[in-house]
């Protein structure tokens, strides 16, 4: 049996008022917690001492200041949510009937242009004429122009078409919509060098440059244009001849050699039987297909012995052409029963 202890423990025990604390069990001891409004009182049991049914507890007295934390701040959703703007964004997009995805693959930039910005944009191209529908279609085509800056980018280009290349401002629209590339490319390293080359081969005066004729402007001179034109003297052309054909064919300086022009000279020159020469009188020739028209058509002459000029056999729609051969065949008979009559008239006695 154990003995209490002859002196008391410097220790004072602490005897809380039970409206205050709260109790909480912890296997054998006892913690009593009494709070103040600024301050916290905690009783920690030190030990015990059993002497028969007698239960002396000493207990170690701690006072804390009680660290009273501010009210939390409610928390207020900014009115320049990225997640909202960015769906914002996506909306406008939708609206304008552009691919999302699409346009943040080839444009980066467009994650973290501001809306303010991507509507610049429209607000420019329709200030030229071009309505909604028709920038959703070239924003689609080119997604870099969603984050250009009209007065640096779009304005000065608009500028060079008006004033250099002089097409009516009526006809910007129709410009545009017929090669929305012109947007994209610079003035000082493409629009104007290629513009004076073209000004120098003939594209002047009653041969300018139009609406119809300014996707000539993007191609590069040294890589497409100049190519074309020697492989068209190549053939035998003389250049002041191949000049003319393509002031009155200008496609020809948008054609592939290898993909069109060869082909049909050869099938021209192999299978038709033909002379060079036809091309200068009809230069439109190389802007047929040479599968879905050029070769049914011969066939079908060859097939009932007659001919027809390059013009004549392309330029006419499907149905004409049909009917001029039907009314070459019965003409035929014709001239044939015509003959008949006269051989045996001239076997009657």
């Amino acid at each position: 049996m154990l003995n209490p202890p002859k002196t008391p423990p410097p220790f004072s025990p602490i005897t809380p008022n039970p409206s205050s604390y709260s109790r909480k069990f912890h296997s054998s001891s006892l913690t009593i917690v009494q709070r103040t409004h600024k301050r916290e009182t905690t009783t920690y049991p030190i030990k015990s001492h059993f002497c028969g049914l007698t239960r002396i507890k000493y207990t170690l007295t701690l006072s804390i200041k009680s660290s009273i934390s501010p009210k939390p701040t409610k928390t207020t959703i900014p009115t320049t949510d990225c997640g909202l703007k960015f769906r914002e964004k996506l909306l406008y997009l939708e609206q304008l009937k552009i691919n999302p995805t699409k346009a943040l693959q080839q444009n980066p930039n467009l994650r973290s242009a501001h809306l303010e910005t991507i509507k610049s944009v429209e607000i420019c191209l329709n200030s030229m004429g071009i309505e909604r529908s028709a920038i959703g279609r070239i924003l689609d085509m080119h997604p870099k122009l969603l984050t250009s800056d009209p007065y640096t980018d779009l304005y000065p280009i608009f500028d060079f078409l008006l004033n250099e290349v002089a097409i009516p401002f009526n006809d910007i629209r129709r410009c545009i919509i017929r090669c929305p590339r012109i947007l994209v490319s610079s003035v000082e390293k493409q629009l104007n060098p290629t513009f004076q080359f073209l000004k120098e081969f003939g594209f002047s005066g009653s041969n300018g440059i139009t609406c119809q004729t300014a996707v000539l402007l993007v191609y590069s001179v040294e890589h497409t244009l100049t190519p074309k034109i020697d492989y068209l003297v190549s053939l035998g052309i003389a250049r002041n001849n191949v000049v003319s054909m393509i002031l009155r064919s200008p496609g020809l300086l948008t054609f592939s050699i290898e993909k069109n022009l060869k082909p049909k000279v050869e099938y021209l020159l192999k299978e038709m039987d033909r002379d060079i020469g036809e091309l200068k009188k009809f230069p439109q020739y190389f802007s047929f297909s040479l599968e879905g028209k050029i070769k049914p058509r011969h066939r079908l002459l060859v097939e009932h012995g007659f001919t027809m000029s390059l013009s004549e056999m392309l330029k006419v729609s499907d149905g004409e052409f049909y009917a001029r051969l039907i009314e070459m065949r019965l003409r035929l008979v014709e001239n044939k029963q015509l003959l008949y009559v006269k051989l045996g008239t001239c076997f009657v006695p």
